[in-house]
Formats: structure tokens, C-alpha cells, sequence
């Protein structure tokens, strides 16, 4: 497996890809691209964290940056503590749900947003040339900060529609599953300030190693839908090792599937504010059934954070987000973020007075496929060009993989940025239906 190293990072097992000597260069040229000004740096929970996170702040100095540390935080307090700190950037050592043995370096600008195409490149080609390291007398200096978690939550508190007095009335019962990641803490904390009345924990011991395969999807889950019927738990919630992902589980031990993540987050904001929504080509029909019901439009975006948010900027979108169960709230700061996530949807089940499974039944049921094809010696250019042959009447829309609208569902298909793989999501009124859509895909490629 070669680094993968594109505009927003880098990523690869550590190790045989990713190593100090590369975290330092790519760190670096980020430090120089900043013109050595501040950065803020924060990690998952993943073993090779701390001592990535050396290379990483040493060579943010040596490049002249002073640097505030946050240690094991989700990916959201980072982008939090960039603006608290007016920071010119931030770096999350975060492999998001890759495994354990990979780790990566993703980079955010002066507005907490993950770095556009070209911002991405600027970075690289400066790494590419080589590093303009400072003198002795210019190195940064770092500092600490113990609070950035806590800054994180009490801004959600501030919201306007988050009443956690309210939310305390109900006495909710709240499982937690962070697959021993940075949400380990942080997303228990969360839910006491919320005015949760009991929390039951599931790998929630921030040491990275993940009990079980950590991205959020309903064959890694049976642990947590079990501990709500033994329990009798509310809601479950489930985050991926960095915390910016959310899958939702209701009072039945019944998952929601991360698609429905952002469409609850949708439904409930829509109440208190009206305005568009925006979210990516992959992403659930139940986006564009809520939108409707608000009288609102969906629009849909390339796949990739800031691609989402650059077209939430560009429609003026109220809230956004990702069917991988991120949600994007612009008042907080433009990027996924599971805190926010939980206390929308609690909120929205005080609001309501529905428990969790009836809210669940009052939506539509959309049902979304997700495969990959492990690329090998497959060339995905030519692999997605016999895609686009193949379905050329249906006019397939090439803008980000291909989208394929058919009669009864719809396919995307696209090379994952971060994986060596080919991703192909397909969605139909029937599981069925839509497997079968991603096996004629499937064909077409093998």
C-alpha cells in the first residue's frame, strides 16, 4: 500500500507509508504555507497518535509556527479551536474510520474549512520543492489547551434551539459506542451537559484500539442494539475514532443507518430557521423527501466535505452535510460534527415528545447500498469510462464518479480519496432492488 497524498492530507499505515519523515515534510510545508503563523493541532485516540503528534508540532516550529496543542479531541473541537484561537490552520492526526495500523494528516484553513483544491496544492508543491526552515532564534513556540473540548460544547449549549433544561425533562436514557476514540469522553461529557439523566458506555476508553471495525455501519453495530434492549435505553449513538461521523440507533435497538443522520439534523433545524439544504451525490433520497416537506430545496454537491460546504456557500444552504452520518452546521463552523449531531436529535425528541422509533416511523424508508470494488489491478479510469458506456442513454451526470438516475433508484459510482477502491452506492425502494442495482454495476466493471 503506497501513501496516499492528496490536496487534504496525507494518509497510509504506519510504517511502510506513513512515517516521521514524511509527516514532518508535508507538516512543514503546511507550517510554511501559513507564513509560520499559529496553528492548532489535535489527534484521535489511534496508538500511533502521540508520536505523530511529536513530528508533527516540531515541525510546525521549525517552520516558525507557534502551535497549540489539543491532544485526543474529535476532528470538530480542532476545527472549533481554530477559531476560537484565530488560528491560520489546524492539523487533525486522524485516519477517520480506516484501522487501526493507518494514520493520517488533514489540514484545515484560517476558516476551520478542510483546504480547497488549490489551497491543497499550494501546500504540496511547497513540499515538493523542498522546506524554507526557520533559524534557530524564529522557532515556535507551543502552548496547551485543556479547554477546547469544553469551548466546543458550551457553544452548542448557546444555541438558540438547544434548551438542555428541556431536554433534561425527559430523563433520557443514552448508549454510547465510540470504538475507544476521541469521542470517548467527549461525547459522555456532551450528553451530562445535555441533562442526560443515565449513560451507558461502550468502548468508550480512549487507548485506539477498536473493538471492532470502527467505520459506523450496521455490520460493526449488533454490540450497541443489544446494550439499548437490555437496557432500556432512548437512543444509541455511535461515532467513528475521530467523532465527526454519527449513526443513530432508536429505543428498539433498530438502527437508523447513517444516511438518516443528517436528514434528522435537517428536519429539526428546518423548524427553527428555513432555508435550503445541501448535500453530496451519494447521499439518501430522504434529503430531498425532507427538504420537500419543508418546502425547501436539496442541492447536491461533488463527494467531499468541502466540497459541500463550497456549494452550501454558493446556494446559501442553511445547514448541510454528508449521508456517511456527518452533519454541518455553518453557526458552529463548516465541517461534520457528531456533538451537534446528538444534541439536535435529542433536542428534537424533547421537541416532538416522539421516542426515537416513532420518529424513526414517521420518515419514509429509502433503502441505500453501499459497495466497493477493491481496485487490485483494475484501473478505475477505464473501470468508471465502461460504466459511462455502458448506461449512456439514461445520460449519466459525470461531475463527481457517475450518477445514474433510473426509473425505480440510483446509482453513483467514484474512486474513494482515501482508499484504493471504488466505491458504488445505489438506492432503490427495496434492499433487494437495490443490490441488484449495484451487482448489474458490478458486472459492467469485472
Amino acid at each position: 500500500m503506497a501513501l496516499m497524498v492528496s490536496v487534504s492530507g496525507i494518509r497510509g499505515i504506519f510504517g511502510p507509508d506513513l512515517n516521521p519523515e514524511n509527516l514532518a515534510r508535508y507538516s512543514a510545508a503546511f507550517g510554511e504555507w501559513t507564513g509560520g503563523k499559529k496553528v492548532v493541532v489535535g489527534r484521535d485516540s489511534r496508538v500511533t497518535g502521540e508520536l505523530c503528534e511529536q513530528v508533527v508540532v516540531a515541525a510546525l516550529q521549525s517552520a516558525g509556527c507557534d502551535v497549540v496543542k489539543l491532544g485526543i479531541v474529535p476532528t470538530p473541537t480542532v476545527a472549533m479551536a481554530v477559531l476560537k484561537h484565530e488560528a491560520a490552520g489546524g492539523i487533525i492526526l486522524s485516519a477517520s474510520h480506516n484501522p487501526a495500523e493507518w494514520n493520517a494528516l488533514k489540514m484545515l484553513n484560517h476558516k476551520s474549512e478542510f483546504l480547497n483544491s488549490q489551497e491543497g496544492e499550494e501546500v504540496l508543491a511547497i513540499a515538493e520543492k523542498g522546506i524554507s526552515y526557520v533559524a534557530w532564534d524564529k522557532i515556535g513556540a507551543v502552548t496547551h489547551d485543556s479547554e477546547a473540548l469544553h469551548s466546543h460544547v458550551e457553544s452548542i449549549l448557546a444555541l438558540p434551539y438547544i434548551d438542555a433544561e428541556k431536554i433534561a425533562s425527559r430523563n433520557f436514557t443514552v448508549a454510547v459506542d465510540a470504538v475507544n476514540g476521541a469521542g470517548s469522553e467527549s461525547i459522555p461529557y456532551l450528553l451530562e451537559r445535555l441533562g442526560v439523566n443515565t449513560v451507558h458506555k461502550l468502548h468508550c476508553t480512549p487507548d485506539g484500539l477498536f473493538p471492532h471495525n470502527p467505520e459506523p455501519l450496521p455490520e460493526h453495530l449488533g454490540e450497541i442494539c443489544d446494550l439499548i434492549k437490555e437496557k432500556g435505553a432512548d437512543l444509541g449513538v455511535v461515532t467513528d475514532p475521530d467523532a465527526d461521523r454519527l449513526a443513530l440507533v432508536d429505543n428498539n435497538g433498530r438502527l437508523f443507518g447513517e444516511e438518516y443522520t443528517q436528514a434528522a439534523a435537517f428536519d429539526f433545524y428546518l423548524n427553527y430557521k428555513k432555508g435550503d439544504v445541501c448535500t453530496n451525490l451519494s447521499s439518501s433520497m430522504i434529503c430531498d423527501f425532507v427538504a420537500e416537506k419543508h418546502g425547501v430545496k436539496c442541492h447536491r454537491a461533488a463527494v467531499g466535505e468541502i466540497n459541500v460546504v463550497n456549494k452550501m456557500r454558493e446556494t446559501g444552504a442553511v445547514i448541510s452535510g454528508e449521508g456517511n452520518g456527518g452533519v454541518i452546521l455553518p453557526e458552529l463552523h463548516a465541517g461534520r460534527d457528531a456533538l451537534v449531531g446528538i444534541a439536535m436529535m435529542l433536542q428534537h425528541l424533547a421537541d416532538t415528545g416522539l421516542t426515537a422509533a416513532e420518529y424513526r416511523d414517521s420518515l419514509p424508508d429509502y433503502f441505500i447500498s453501499k459497495n466497493k470494488i477493491q481496485l487490485g489491478d483494475i484501473n478505475a479510469e477505464a473501470a468508471l469510462l465502461k460504466v459511462l458506456h455502458a448506461y449512456a442513454h439514461l445520460d449519466p451526470d459525470d461531475t463527481d464518479g457517475i450518477k445514474i438516475l433510473l426509473e425505480d433508484g440510483w446509482a453513483h459510482l467514484r474512486k474513494s480519496n482515501t482508499e484504493p477502491i471504488i466505491r458504488i452506492y445505489t438506492e432503490s425502494s427495496s434492499m433487494a432492488r437495490a443490490n441488484e442495482i449495484a451487482d448489474e454495476i458490478k458486472s459492467v466493471i469485472r
